[in-house]
């Protein structure tokens, strides 16, 4: 399974979190790690695993979505609009 960054892009509402532009996290199979002293909000992550697994797959097929570099995501609050920037992280 390939590992995922996901990154907080842009704000174009009022996030109570408060996410900040730049903070990111990891998802590496089933593990998110987050970096000290930093958080995600539970809702946007709660809309968003359903797309990790699909995301880390080895391989996507020809013409997939899932075959994109990098995804965009947008928090389900229409008050935060959160964009998250989701891509698979390179294998060193």
């Amino acid at each position: 399974m390939k590992a995922l960054r996901v990154t907080v892009e842009r704000i174009e509402g009022y996030c109570n979190q408060p996410m900040l532009i730049g903070d990111s996290f990891l998802v590496e199979g089933g593990k998110i790690k987050i970096p000290h002293q930093k958080h995600v909000c539970m809702w946007a992550l709660q809309s968003m695993m359903p797309i990790f697994p699909l995301l880390q797959r080895a391989e996507s097929r020809k013409g997939d979505w899932t075959s994109k570099r990098q995804q965009i995501f947008v928090c389900p609050d229409p008050k935060g609009k959160v964009y998250y920037r989701i891509e698979r992280v390179e294998e060193k």
